[in-house]
């Protein structure tokens, strides 16, 4: 076994052997090989690095001011529990094992030949431990001293990484002791080897797709040109920042901004760890900050200030960075004109690939907002951009008036919503607004009076027509059973109801010089849940048409709660809230319950979570049912939406979550797409993505499934694994 160190671009090779293996250790990828020995698809399944997760952690230690033999055992200590913890990848902070505030005894070469003892009992310590190791050290080279980073696996060291920029300001001298790194490509000796030096490092493992890392030191992240972004560049996913930063007040807050903006800007999570108390107080103070970023999502934070110390654990998802980087063409221009050369430091990780949960907040709602700062200006923003969507058509348009049907069901009533206050904006009455309630066959007394009472209660010019007589005269015409008397509830009697509905409202709006907002919504366009054409798939526009069924249920709700109406609206809206969600097409019998749409199509809030992973970042079916069963098996695990009804958390297990995917890739990749090839124009609300033709989503119409179920049927398990 070896690792190898090569330069992007050139041929040269360094190879640096590597200590045996003991085979009962291997990689899983070994052991398939092996035909004695086999990984169940349940197995696989739980494993989170057969999903692309890498698990990463900063740590915060003790430390004592040069006291070398205390630091070294301290980072030990974490390095044990990070390994028990089935850490891949650890980052102490900057200088951890000399500590950072001692000044001048940085040259004291006492202290540096201790620092050197010191790592080479942690690097022989490291050799039956699974994380890779960034520690922070004082090393010399060549007569000078530099601040490093310094990787460490499996009893070896991958490779030294030394800071760029060096901050002599203010409170900061390190030009007086280090010297940069900047531009430094070559060797070291490091406990009696040599092994890779400099700033154009890149480490990778071979047998863990993900584990793919950079590191700088600190004030590198501060400068406007961080060496990260160029490592991004060059291929890492992870990258890493040894840090020492001494803590002021208000520089947490900016700590954060740095590494959220850094992991959003590069496509990479960002790991950085700061040193913590026991540095030295003479004239700074440190508060520990640990913090884990991906994409400028912040998955993992430590305490500040700690008294004991801690590890910041988060499973990365670098399958999901890689999807990003895959999709945004700019991030690769970008690397190509700011061409950069690396040498990539490979080596043999040996991932466990065992079950070991999984450590990262998983979002059951990820079309709803979740941020409870921005919660208000993130409702506002959704519900605006459909607002200032439908002023900015009616005023082109030169409409006088907007028709739209009002069933008493969630879709039609947020449709309403954001019709009246654009009508609000614009000045104008609300009774430019012309709904029409058109009860059928299945029409049920409370959602018709929902519907007559929010019309009243928005101020909105109301009407009814019973669509009953025509839909029997065209049912008669066809000579369709249900003529005759016959109970024959097929799609045809479902259609032609949900059609001459559709036909009314492009009349009226001819009638009436207005044109028919659509209130179909994204979910529905998902699983092909619209009648094409004649239906509600079609509008002139179509202002829900990027808002899916959970984000309607939580701006209704959010709409109510923050008084955007007045109070009798809201009993209205909290009613609408409360009832099932159904398309009353279909008569119900003596003593059965209504038609459910959720009870044919699945549940909602799981559908809108299939639909935000396969959309927006292209997961395997199995990945994303190994999430949906972190999310959604457990109601007390995890975050609910601010002001969700405890009454409506719901769990799912593996089975029914497996029985939904399989029904949803069918309905969305197989049976759908001519519906939304054909869609009127509608705003995108949501970051999660629309299916218009025109925007997010471009697909054939006569596809098929077979890929997606084939990968969900060979590696989802019908039931999470016992044991």
């Amino acid at each position: 076994m070896h690792f190898a160190l090569a330069r992007e671009g050139c041929n040269k090779v360094h190879r640096v052997n590597l200590p045996r293996h003991d085979p009962r250790t291997l990689p899983n990828d070994d052991i398939e090989g092996n035909s004695d020995v086999s990984t169940s698809q349940a197995d696989a399944f739980t494993a989170y690095h057969r999903h692309g997760f890498v698990r990463v952690a900063t740590c915060t230690p003790r430390v004592r001011p040069a006291d070398v033999t205390f630091n070294r055992d301290s980072l030990l200590e974490e390095m044990r529990r990070a390994d028990a913890a089935r850490v891949d990848l650890l980052v102490c902070p900057e200088l951890s094992l000399s500590s950072y505030a001692i000044d001048d005894l940085h040259m004291q070469d006492a202290l540096l030949n201790a620092v050197e003892d010191a790592l080479a009992v942690l690097i022989e310590a490291s050799a039956e431990m699974t994380p890779v190791i960034l520690l922070g050290a004082p090393l010399r080279r060549e007569g000078r001293l530099y601040n490093c980073a310094i990787a460490i696996s499996r009893g070896v060291v991958l490779g030294v990484v030394p800071k760029s920029y060096l901050p002599n300001y203010r409170e900061f001298y390190e030009k007086r002791w280090f010297a940069h790194g900047r531009d430094t490509s070559g060797e070291i000796t490091v406990a009696g080897r040599r092994v890779p030096f400099g700033d154009d490092l890149i480490f990778e493992a071979t047998d863990l797709p993900g584990l793919l890392f950079h590191a700088e030191i600190c004030e590198d992240l501060w400068t406007p040109a961080p060496p990260s972004s160029d490592a991004a560049l060059g291929g890492a996913l992870i990258l890493a920042n040894l840090s020492a930063s001494n803590i002021v007040i208000g520089k947490s807050s900016d700590r954060h901004l740095l590494c959220r903006s850094q992991s959003m800007r590069a496509f990479a999570a960002y790991v950085y760890s700061a040193a913590g108390p026991g540095e030295s107080t003479t004239d700074l103070a440190w508060d520990g900050q640990g913090m884990i970023h991906e994409l400028g999502d912040l998955l993992a934070e430590s305490t500040r200030f700690p008294l004991e110390p801690e590890l910041t654990i988060a499973d990365v998802d670098c399958g999901r960075i890689q999807s990003e980087r895959m999709r945004t063409g700019s991030f690769h221009d970008a690397a190509r004109h700011r061409a950069s050369s690396f040498r990539r430091v490979t080596f043999t990780h040996r991932p466990h690939y065992e079950n070991a949960g999984l450590v990262r907040p998983v979002r059951r709602f990820p079309y709803v907002p979740n941020r409870e700062s921005h919660l208000d200006q993130d409702c506002y923003e959704a519900f605006n951009i459909q607002v200032e969507g439908l002023r900015r058509r009616f005023e082109a348009t030169k409409s006088k008036t907007m028709v739209i049907g009002i069933s008493g069901g969630l879709d039609s009533t947020h449709a309403l919503i954001v019709a009246a206050k654009a009508c609000d904006r614009m000045g104008i009455p609300r009774d430019r607004i012309l709904g029409f309630t058109m009860p059928g066959f299945a029409t049920s007394e409370g959602t018709k009076s929902n519907a007559w009472k929010l019309m009243r209660a928005m101020g909105i010019s109301a009407d009814e027509i019973d669509i009953r007589p025509a839909a029997r005269q065209m049912l008669e015409d066809m000579d369709h059973p249900f003529s005759d008397g016959e109970p024959v509830y097929d799609i045809t009697f479902e259609n032609v109801q949900a059609g001459l509905r559709t036909d009314y409202l492009f009349r009226l709006a001819n009638q009436r010089q207005g044109f028919v907002i659509g209130t179909g919504d994204l979910s529905e366009l998902a699983l092909g849940w619209c009648t094409y054409g004649v239906g509600d798939q079609m509008s002139h526009y179509a202002v829900n048409t990027g808002v899916p069924k959970t984000l309607i249920q939580y701006l209704i709700r959010w709409s109510s709660r923050s008084g955007q109406f007045d109070a009798e609206t809201d009993k209205v809206l909290d009613a609408i809230l409360e009832t099932e969600i159904s398309p009353e097409l279909v008569p119900a019998g003596e003593g059965e319950e209504i038609q459910s749409t959720e009870a044919m199509i699945g549940p909602y809030e799981l559908n809108d979570f299939f639909l935000f992973h396969t959309m927006r970042y292209g997961l395997t079916p199995s990945k994303v049912a190994f999430l949906a069963w972190h999310a959604w098996h457990d109601t007390e695990q995890g975050r609910w939406p601010d002001g969700f009804p405890q009454a409506k958390r719901h769990g799912y297990d593996l089975e029914t979550i497996r029985h939904w995917l399989e029904k949803f890739l069918h309905r969305f990749f197989a049976t759908s797409q001519f519906k939304r090839s054909a869609l009127p124009n509608g705003p995108k609300v949501s970051a999660g993505g629309a299916l218009s033709p025109r925007g997010d989503w471009r697909a054939p119409s006569d596809s098929v499934a077979t890929p997606w179920l084939d990968e969900l049927r060979s590696n989802v398990p019908e039931s999470w694994p016992k044991g």
